[in-house]
């Protein structure tokens, strides 16, 4: 079957649609956030809104196309009310973690820094399957939804075999000419209409006699008897150039089988609406019964030669009826606890080496950095954020005050919480889709960022308030690095699929490699949630040094054991080695 694919029109208009829809909620949820003011709900749960709205406001960012295509057949709001959808290659309907992928690299798609929106629009136009590099990613493709209604023209009156009718009289051409026009006459402007009929008709009625003065009746008439004769067993002594075969034959083909082709694609439109349960439960198995006859009918009629047009119908009709009954969900999804404790780790496990290269390629310059400010001080006004170096200077008078590292009053804890949480997660996506232009953009992410990190640990050494910092770190740094790590690994894996795709085809290796990307990026939203909760809710309180330590090592302890399951996950469902 062959998908009609969304063109950058469409698409571009679906997508304007979404983003009015997410500028509006997101406008929603800060005049809900400036109103909590005037609600007078006290600091502390005042805080709790002000942290929910910020969540809120990055999910709505981040998953608002990833959840709609996902849970909603492959369309967002945008993409339904311009009629497209979301499917995989296969034309099955995308999956939540293809869905996932190919809507984090919109990042990189619509959000590129100097250039938005032109990678996405240039991929669309140039690629021959109209993908944009999330596309590529994900293995999906967009198609037109709702295929466009096409009239194969007037059906004979009569099914029966008119045997002695004698055999066609006009040439294959002409009946095509005749068809199609009649086909689309109700398409036409009326001027051009009549005149078109009145020169088909006097091109015809010198060989068959005309019987009316209406050249729409007679033009009627004259196809529903060629259609006749065309069934008749005196047509199939009318050969073509081809060896051995009959246009005819396809004629005869298209006559007995389309009204049984309107018939089913009216039930697949309705099934489409609908759902599958707008069938009778006895009426299932046929409609699918009916589906299958519908798409041996598309192979028939490419062997037989049928026109182009027709062909194109017919794939339509596959198109509706394939849209209708691969809508229904698959197998019932794994409870969400199994992907959170088996199948995350278990990708993280399974993509190590990749895991270490971004470790390697973070802790190296995190060293770096760390030798450069201890061994040139001065540096650290040039290079390091103004704020960090007034705290470090600082470190030693609040140390002795008792305030800690960013310490914050605790109605304000829950917001810098969820606002540490949405910025780590951020980065870490980031570092994931930089690994679409061949892990260069996931490289600078790491470098940056542990030689920021370097840095900053070496500014506080130098004024003697390392343990300060550190006592900071301590209780959400473990996992939060981790999870920067796993990110890394998964931009990794996506580029090592571009550079090295081994024995495999390019874009399939990008595929598989997306669909254990992605389930690392789920355990990189696990580990960064954890973190800022108790980045923002421990670390940045006034709780006692001996506290935060000892969640420090419960993190440790914590990260072996989701490890471990995820190793112990892919022991139990790798395939057994075959043995001769």
């Amino acid at each position: 079957m062959r998908l009609e694919l969304a063109g950058v029109g469409s698409r571009a208009a679906a997508a304007l649609v979404d983003t009015v829809i997410v500028f509006a909620v997101l406008v929603g949820l800060q005049f809900a956030a400036g109103a909590t003011g005037l609600w007078h709900v006290g600091a502390a749960l005042e805080g709790w809104v002000l942290a929910l709205v910020i969540l809120l406001s990055f999910l709505m960012f981040f998953g608002y196309f990833a959840a709609f295509e996902a849970l909603n057949g492959g369309r967002t709001p945008g993409k339904q009310a311009l009629g497209i959808r979301v499917v995989m290659e296969t034309g099955h309907a995308v999956t939540p973690t293809a869905a996932t992928v190919r809507n984090l690299v919109r990042l990189l798609d619509c959000y590129f820094p100097l250039v938005p929106l032109l990678p996405g629009l240039v991929m669309v136009f140039l690629h021959p399957r109209n993908q944009r590099l999330g596309d590529l990613a994900a293995g999906t493709v967009v198609v037109r939804d709702r295929p466009v209604d096409w009239a194969l023209g007037p059906a004979p009156a009569a099914a029966e075999e008119a045997l002695e009718t004698g055999p066609p009289e006009l040439t294959d051409d002409e009946f095509r000419l005749l068809d199609q026009f009649l086909a689309r006459a109700g398409q036409l402007d009326p001027a051009l209409q009549v005149r078109m009929a009145t020169e088909l008709a006097r091109r015809f009625q010198d060989r068959i006699p005309r019987r009316t003065v209406d050249a729409d009746a007679y033009l009627t008439t004259l196809l529903t008897e060629e259609q006749r004769k065309r069934r008749s067993r005196f047509a199939t002594r009318v050969q073509t150039g081809a060896a051995g075969r009959t246009t005819v034959t396809a004629e005869r083909f298209v006559a007995g089988k389309r009204d049984a082709w309107a018939a089913f694609h009216a039930v697949a439109a309705r099934v489409e609406r609908s759902g599958v349960g707008a069938l009778a439960a006895g009426e299932i198995p046929a409609f699918a019964a009916r589906y299958r006859e519908v798409t041996a009918d598309l192979a028939r009629a490419r062997t037989y030669g049928v026109e182009r047009r027709v062909i194109e119908y017919l794939e339509r009709v596959v198109s509706a009826g394939h849209n209708a009954l691969y809508r229904a969900r698959g197998r019932p999804r794994a409870p969400l606890a199994r992907y959170l404790v088996q199948d995350f780790p278990a990708a993280v496990v399974q993509s190590w080496r990749h895991v270490l290269a971004a470790c390697l390629l973070f802790t190296v310059p995190a060293a770096v950095g760390y030798g450069l400010i201890r061994g040139r001080p001065e540096l650290a006004d040039d290079v390091l954020p103004p704020v960090m170096v007034s705290r470090a200077e600082q470190a030693a008078e609040h140390e002795a005050r008792g305030i800690g590292y960013a310490q914050s009053p605790n109605e304000e804890l829950p917001v810098i919480a969820s606002a540490i949480i949405s910025n780590n997660i951020g980065v870490a996506f980031w570092a994931f889709v930089g690994g679409m232009l061949a892990g260069t953009l996931t490289a600078l992410v790491l470098v940056s960022n542990g030689m920021s990190l370097g840095m900053g640990f070496g500014l506080f050494v130098n004024y003697h308030a390392g343990a300060y910092l550190g006592t900071f770190v301590a209780g959400h740094g473990v996992l939060e690095l981790t999870a920067i790590f796993i990110a890394g690994g998964a931009g990794f894996r996506l580029a090592g699929a571009l550079v090295a795709p081994g024995d495999l085809a390019r874009k399939d290796a990008l595929v598989l490699a997306g669909r254990i990307a992605a389930r690392m990026i789920g355990a990189v939203v696990s580990l960064l949630a954890l973190a800022g909760t108790i980045e923002g809710l421990l670390s940045a309180s006034d709780a006692p040094a001996a506290l935060k330590y000892a969640v420090s090592a419960a993190t440790v302890i914590l990260l072996g054991l989701y490890l471990w399951s995820g190793w112990t996950y892919l022991k139990r469902t790798e395939p057994a080695p075959s043995t001769l």
